[in-house]
């Protein structure tokens, strides 16, 4: 009987297999070894892409005469800093004594990339080869993962779209590249008085740069609406209330030009006119409102103005489910709000947890469990029970027993699972809690709070919303009171006031409420009050009347979109189809966003490194920078499709479509370098130089020389 070699992709994954599968090793150069084992690592990739003048020597100058330049049949090489660790790989996997390899890279198109080169370039042949896939690194998972492993040719389609993924950012980035430097580095080097003006392009980095220009010139191009909502103030027992007026179909001012939407008027002079209207006073207007000083409020009191009536109260529970679990999207964009980190560091750090066991894989986009999983899940939660931040909640989710149950919710489905879970404590681990940075401890915290969040009962409030009317002009109250914390209990984070989590915890219900509401429903205040007053509230019925007690006119503007940060623009590529207009194609790419998980924070950290966009370490703001925007409309005038997230996020689907073998490797490969070989050489006949100067010139007066 033959050896068994597992090829891990880090020295520290490979040490967890030899631990879980308790083995008596000898340490040798890259490699540990017991009587009938070997596990050995990678460090990373061992191999990659050649250059163009691995080809051709004439290829390593940059000319149009040698683009496009689309190999035949690609070469590789090995990477000079890890040439030792490769050649101990080779000769591990071709040793006469060894008949079976498991495969223990990173469970994804990534990991199996990486191995499927080694394998290649090191010529290995006559082989059992077995993959490993796992979601942890916990000893049961590794034990399992090994257990379960499935013929690496099952994984062929996956190796696959783990190549065309390569080859597709090697051609685009090389021919596009060096088409538009060749074309246009020359101007863009001029204008900016710099030493090289290199035009970088990459088929996700340039559609990220696109959305960060796009969004600054909305800001820029921003014209601000000043807008007047009128407030009635209204007395209740012992308290003032203030009703919101909101325009319906029997007020005056229904279907008027002089509306700000149906909650406000576009002039101060209409707003006053609703007052006076409401109060009959029509006649005396013109004395009753003065023009307040600049940052003074606008009250309108008076002890005369009679009563207002009882138009509608309606009282009702609304329960509030906990959020879906974290995916590294989702976490990314938390923890650029709650720690300013930017994304690469978020992933440093998950990573880190994920490498010391304490959670599970991180690379991943889904938001739920999976069945099998679900089925375990009380290990997990017994786990944390171990954690001294959380291990109360733990024992109470354990006495309530919901865990059983939990297979039946939306937390749970096999069909928003790709590759992997979502990220959730393993439940273990915890003695190399204390080794991590404090930030990474406040990492695994959030995580382990969202986990167990599913498992409590919804939060549910009462809430009464109130409608006044005079004059048949309305005036809309809402009030809320939390009655069962339900999961909130859990999202107390350590490190954020009380008033923080509290409001943050609902944020993803609150988005989708707004989201089907009209804007003027969107902008309604809603009021907490206690319970008390609630029953004060619930007492009223129609007709009643309260005494109104003043008016105030409250000024505003619209504003512009917000700026991406960090977080936010992650979650943008992940959820690319926002910015498509055509819902078939929307429907189209549902789930295949710009990028992938895996990939994301690089790629933002390539721009920010290339100086096309500047990222500030305090906000986390993302903005571009001048040669950053000169850049996008370089590729705006000649490819601009790059820009385009429909594309962008098109292909992703093509590579998905090639690993479930829906698409095959060919088709993908014909419609790739069609693409890359008409707009190559459109390129090359463009005469745009003039326009090209007017938007760089358009550019320059918001960038200071």
């Amino acid at each position: 009987m033959g050896k068994a070699v597992f090829i891990a992709e880090k020295p520290s994954v490979a040490r967890e297999f030899a631990k879980a599968l308790k083995l008596n090793t000898k340490s040798h150069d890259g490699y540990l070894e017991s009587e009938n084992t070997i596990i050995t690592w990678c460090v990373g990739h061992l191999v990659n892409m050649c250059y163009p003048e691995s080809y051709d020597e004439a290829l390593k100058r940059w000319s149009f005469d040698t683009i496009p330049f689309i190999p035949t049949d690609y070469k590789y090489q090995v990477i000079d800093d890890v040439k030792k660790q490769f050649e101990i790989v080779k000769g591990l996997l071709t040793r006469a004594d060894v008949d079976t390899i498991y495969v223990c890279t990173d469970s994804g198109r990534e990991g199996e990339y990486i191995y499927r080169l080694v394998e290649q370039e090191a010529g290995v042949t006559g082989k059992k080869r077995l993959r490993v896939w796992i979601d942890s690194q916990t000893e049961e998972e590794i034990i399992r993962g090994i257990k379960e492993a499935k013929d690496l040719s099952e994984y062929d389609n996956l190796s696959a779209s783990a190549y065309l993924r390569a080859k597709e950012d090697y051609l685009m980035g090389i021919n596009f590249s060096r088409a538009l430097t060749l074309k246009y580095g020359y101007q863009v080097k001029s204008y900016l008085n710099a030493q090289k003006g290199v035009v970088s392009v990459g088929r996700v980095m340039t559609c990220v740069l696109g959305m960060v220009v796009n969004r600054e010139r909305e800001i820029r191009n921003f014209v601000k609406t000043p807008f007047y909502k009128v407030w009635a103030k209204m007395q209740i027992a012992d308290s003032e209330i203030e009703g919101e007026w909101r325009v319906t179909e029997d007020s005056k001012y229904f279907q008027s030009p002089k509306l700000y939407k149906e909650n406000g008027f576009l002039d101060r002079e209409t707003a006053q006119e609703c007052i006076a209207y409401t109060l009959e006073r029509e006649a005396q207007a013109d004395m009753m409102f003065t023009p307040p000083a600049e940052g003074e409020k606008q009250i309108i009191a008076g002890e005369d103005f009679g009563n207002v009536r009882v138009f509608s109260m309606e009282n009702k529970k609304e329960r509030k489910n906990a959020p879906l679990l974290y995916n590294l999207a989702e976490l990314q964009n938390d923890c650029s709000k709650y720690f300013k980190i930017n994304p690469d560091q978020t992933l440093s750090i998950v990573q880190e947890l994920y490498e010391k066991k304490l959670v599970t894989y991180p690379r991943t986009d889904a938001r739920v469990l999976s069945t099998a999983v679900a089925k375990e899940i009380y290990k997990n939660i017994a786990g944390l029970q171990n954690y001294a931040v959380l291990q109360d909640n733990a024992k109470e989710v354990l006495a309530l027993g919901s865990y059983k149950k939990i297979a039946s919710t939306k937390y749970v489905n096999d069909k928003q699972i790709t590759d992997h879970y979502a990220i959730i404590p393993t439940g273990q681990g915890f003695q190399a809690l204390d080794s991590v940075s404090p930030t990474a401890r406040l990492v695994y915290e959030i995580i382990a709070r969202r986990f167990l969040g599913i498992f409590y009962p919804a939060a549910v409030y009462e809430k009464v919303s109130l409608v006044t009317e005079r004059r048949n002009e309305k005036f809309y109250c809402s009030f809320k009171v939390l009655k069962e914390e339900g999961f909130r209990k859990v999202m107390q984070y350590s490190f954020a006031k009380k008033k923080d989590t509290d409001k943050d915890s609902d944020k993803e219900d609150a988005e989708k409420e707004n989201a089907n509401k009209s804007g003027a429903e969107n902008e309604a205040e809603e009021v907490k009050c206690d319970e008390a007053f609630l029953k004060i509230l619930a007492g009223l019925k129609k007709g009643d009347e309260l005494p109104l007690k003043a008016f105030e006119i409250k000024e505003g503007e619209t504003q512009p979109p917000k700026r991406y940060n960090s977080g936010s623009i992650i979650l943008a590529m992940e959820n690319a189809g926002q910015f498509i207009e055509d819902e078939d194609l929307r429907a189209q790419i549902k789930g295949s966003g710009i990028g992938t998980s895996a990939t994301r924070a690089a790629i933002l950290t390539k721009l920010v490194n290339n100086r096309y966009l500047s990222l500030n370490s305090k906000t986390q703001i993302i903005t571009p920078t001048q040669m950053g925007e000169m850049i996008h409309d370089v590729v705006r005038l000649s490819i601009g499709s790059l820009l385009n997230p429909a594309l962008t996020a098109s292909w992703e689907k093509g590579l998905t479509g090639v690993a479930d073998g829906s698409i095959t490797e060919e088709e993908y490969m014909t419609k790739l370098t069609d693409f890359v070989t008409k707009h190559t050489n459109n390129v090359k006949n463009l005469r745009n130089d003039n326009q090209l100067k007017r938007c760089f010139d358009y550019a320059a007066q918001y960038y200071k020389r």
